[in-house]
């Protein structure tokens, strides 16, 4: 069973339905036995970096998911859900994450020509840095997934599995060990996310 963390924020129902139609068996849950028991954990969030950071350490839950990710649970973070992986976000101050993949997370805007927009919305590709890492098993490279985002992670190059070309590189997926992220949305992103989403699921 997986279990996506439900902790206020996240695009849930969107995320469950993608599971269903890859035949995964997944739970929405706050439980933290439930966690605890889960062959994998997904950690969703949209929103603002303090305001998920918070309920995460009030729900008690960012404990949980760090201490299963630490005893090699495969876990995912998916958008904002992500940039919790790292040390900290300057998402309107200076925020702590979760610790479980080194880096920063920062605005896009003072990286990318100013004739972008912000934020980054919409299909882009996929630049592989690790291309044989098990998550693309189902991919190639160049492959289009969907991104809504702000900020993105940085000093996290040795993590990086691939980015994605807006007027600069972001960092677009990373991992350690068996903890994923991708700043994309699996589940928005069609034949493509549902693929990332299975090889996530046959990760041990």
């Amino acid at each position: 069973m997986l279990a996506i963390v439900d902790y206020g924020v996240g695009n849930l129902f969107s995320l469950h339905s993608s599971l269903n139609m890859i035949d995964v068996p997944s739970v929405v849950t706050s439980d933290e036995n439930e966690l605890r028991n889960a062959d994998k954990i997904i950690l969703p969030g949209v929103g603002a970096f303090e305001d998920a950071a918070r309920k995460l350490k009030e729900s008690g839950l960012g404990d949980v998911v760090a201490e299963e990710a630490r005893n090699g649970k495969p876990t995912m973070g998916i958008c904002l859900g992500m940039q919790m992986l790292f040390d900290r976000s300057f998402e309107y101050g200076t925020h702590e994450g979760l610790g479980l993949i080194p880096g920063d997370v920062v605005d896009m805007t003072p990286h990318i020509p100013e004739d972008l927009k912000v934020p980054h919305i919409g299909w882009n590709a996929l630049n592989m840095k690790q291309p044989d890492h098990p998550l693309f098993r189902y991919i190639k490279d160049g492959d289009f997934v969907y991104f809504v985002h702000t900020y993105f992670a940085t000093r996290c190059e040795d993590y990086t599995l691939a980015t994605t070309e807006y007027g600069a590189d972001l960092t677009a997926c990373v991992a350690r060990d068996q903890t994923v992220g991708c700043q994309f949305h699996p589940e928005k992103s069609g034949r493509i996310g549902l693929n990332i989403l299975r090889a996530f699921c046959e990760m041990r």
